[in-house]
């Protein structure tokens, strides 16, 4: 795909977006206009919203609501899985093929009859109008959108009547948002869906430069700047490096039988003469549950569906259920980016659409597992009187304290450890539970929304964790995410990511694996010296890439180097990791070739090549060694490789 046009679409079209709902803003609040007396109660409830967010916060929700759908739209119809087009026209045509067939006479079955009325009258004149055809394909547009909401919850919830108002006029001219979607996500470049993580890179890059800018001038993250500060694409090539040797290995091992080795590219053997488990035939595909717990827009968990597919495939399951397999059995995404996390779960449901082509049927499919880490805060003494009103139920003390935790989600997201609890019981005591009272009704709501984070962040749930978490130094954190490094990760304290190193290791069974690609400063300075002594203590490290600088092409310079490793739970002593370095690439591309040909040699010789003992990471060498360049200053770039 042509990223650079990908990148300039992205950008012009959140200016225009934040444009365009502003000036909709604008002409809808003004006293005597017509949406006020067509519409007098969206109107106020408009007003409200615009009061209870603030101007530039509503309107950055809802320009980035349209970015995100018309994407999404553009996405499907490229595909073919939106029937008549929505936002793209028909070979040779001009208009978009929903509004075509409407001037045709053929509207949408699912449209309601008054929206009908409205859109035959304004397109045959009856209904006057400065716009008709504009006007007609709004009504059809939204239309589509609450159709597709069955299917797709989690990118085309039913809006607020204000939001609608707030839709952008122009959307048919050849300058539109949506003729500019159409020439950068042209077919061939729709062929992956990995485009949506691009897209949303590239949309919020220059809320990232103005985040960064005021860490220059000495102001921390807020909650809100986190986002935005650490969100960035990991490169194919990389991510299935680490799925291929975390999921990967857990498959070969309980089956060495399998040729889906054969299809790993970036796969490193085990250590022939280290102690390894015995094979374990009844290791089922369901059993290999997979978490990235900063997930992004999901480009890990579509590594995994696609070699998770490739093992149902192995193991007999026809290619129609697995797909709804896999979402409900394997995969689990968090993120504090709600706008991620709905991104993420779109690219899983597009994953299993080109698997089944059923999987959009209303009631057909399963709806990926991907939990948006929103804040859920209790008042005081909320959760006792929840307690009480069940009778003094079985529900443990820890279970509400794990519980009130979530008023942090938005700032410490998948950081957040809940302690261990039978959390399946406590969901039938709270599913269970019915009373007439409205407020403990909403009590209860929000436990089990608390409740349902709490389980994706159980400890030692997943038998694989890979991610790439968010890089923030501690002197750019707020001060309630400072004193919690402090106080629960204080040998990791420095940056996030570290901090996110110890996080994965608790999410992941002792028989698990952790796949990470981090900064490599955590390898060399000594701030971080007793990380690396618990991790080769308690842990084994298995393979590592270390890619060094310019890994990421979307970086530019020295800014950020980085290394991608994969541990086991299980504390092997002896065992003879795999170390690849990959430093003096100039490029991506040129570290991809390089990883390949690591990979090779590796497979091909002997991995004994050194005595036992002789760990890299039991030398740190200075805290600025000349021959492996560090950042200049590793802790003042927040970065996050999504």
């Amino acid at each position: 795909m042509n990223l650079s046009a990908l990148q300039r679409f992205a950008t012009a079209a959140r200016r225009d977006l934040l444009q365009a709902v502003s000036s909709r803003l604008d002409i809808v609040l003004a006293d005597g206009s017509v949406d006020f007396f067509e519409r007098p109660e969206a109107v106020a409830r408009l007003r409200a919203a615009e009061r209870d967010k603030g101007r530039k916060a509503l309107v950055d929700e809802v320009a980035y609501t349209w970015f995100n759908r018309f994407c999404a739209l553009r996405f499907m119809d490229a595909r073919g899985y939106t029937g008549v087009r929505v936002v793209s026209a028909a070979p040779g045509a001009t208009r978009p093929e929903l509004l075509a067939e409407a001037m045709a006479g053929s509207l949408p079955d699912a449209l309601p009859e008054a929206a009908k009325a409205r859109v035959t009258g304004l397109l045959n004149g009856t209904i006057l109008s400065r716009d008709p055809h504009g006007d007609a394909y709004r009504i059809l547009l939204l239309a589509a959108c609450n159709a597709w909401s069955a299917s797709l919850p989690f990118l085309f919830e039913r809006l607020d009547d204000w939001t609608e108002l707030l839709l952008p006029a122009d959307l048919l001219s050849p300058h539109s948002v949506l003729a500019a979607a159409r020439e950068a996500m042209d077919d061939a470049s729709c062929a992956d869906v990995e485009i949506i993580g691009w897209l949303y890179q590239f949309y919020i890059a220059e809320r990232k430069d103005e985040v960064f800018d005021g860490f220059q001038r000495g102001r921390k993250a807020a909650k809100e700047d986190i986002p935005a500060a650490t969100e960035l694409f990991t490169p194919r090539w990389i991510v299935r490096f680490l799925v291929q040797n975390s999921l990967g290995r857990l498959w070969l091992r309980a089956h060495p039988e399998s040729r889906l080795r054969d299809k790993m590219e970036y796969f490193v053997p085990d250590d022939p003469n280290a102690p390894k488990p015995a094979p374990n035939p009844a290791l089922r595909p369901e059993d290999l549950r997979l978490c990235d717990p900063c997930c992004g827009s999901g480009h890990m968990l579509v590594q995994g569906f696609d070699l998770l597919f490739d093992i149902y495939i192995e193991c007999g399951y026809s290619s129609g259920e697995i797909p709804k397999l896999i979402l409900e059995n394997n995969l689990v995404g968090l993120d504090l980016d709600p706008r991620a996390a709905a991104l993420s779960a779109f690219a899983l449901a597009m994953k299993a659409r080109e698997h089944d082509a059923r999987f959009l049927a209303p009631g057909r499919g399963a709806v990926p597992r991907i939990h948006a880490l929103l804040p859920v805060s209790f008042g005081d003494g909320d959760l006792d009187q929840l307690d009480e009103a069940l009778g003094k139920s079985d529900v443990p003390r820890a279970a509400w304290r794990s519980l009130g935790l979530f008023s942090a989600a938005d700032n410490l997201g998948s950081l957040i450890e809940p302690e261990p609890c039978d959390w399946p019981a406590v969901r039938k005591v709270l599913e269970d539970f019915k009373t007439d009272n409205i407020f403990m009704d909403g009590v209860r709501d929000r436990a089990l929304a608390a409740l349902a984070l709490a389980e994706a962040l159980a400890p030692q749930r997943y038998a694989v964790v890979v991610t790439n978490p968010p890089y923030m130094g501690s002197k750019n954190m707020n001060a309630d995410l400072k004193a919690f490094a402090e106080d629960i990760h204080p040998d990791a304290k420095a940056d996030l990511f570290a901090m996110f190193i110890e996080r994965c290791l608790d999410l992941a069974r002792r028989d698990g694996f952790v796949a990470m690609v981090t900064m490599q400063s955590w390898m060399f300075l000594s701030s971080f010296e007793k990380l690396r002594a618990k991790i080769l203590d308690e842990d084994t490290i298995l393979a590592m890439a270390h890619l060094g600088a310019r890994a990421f092409d979307t970086i530019g310079g020295e800014v950020v180097s980085t290394t991608a490793f994969v541990l086991g739970r299980e504390h092997v002593p002896g065992y003879a990791g795999a170390y690849l370095r990959l430093v003096d690439g100039a490029s991506g591309d040129e570290k991809q070739a390089m990883l390949a040909a690591a990979v090779a040699d590796a497979c091909d010789e002997h991995p004994l090549d050194r005595p036992l003992d002789d760990h890299p990471l039991d030398h740190p060498l200075d805290d600025n060694p000349l021959d492996h360049p560090l950042d200049d200053n590793p802790l003042d770039h927040p970065i996050d490789m999504h």
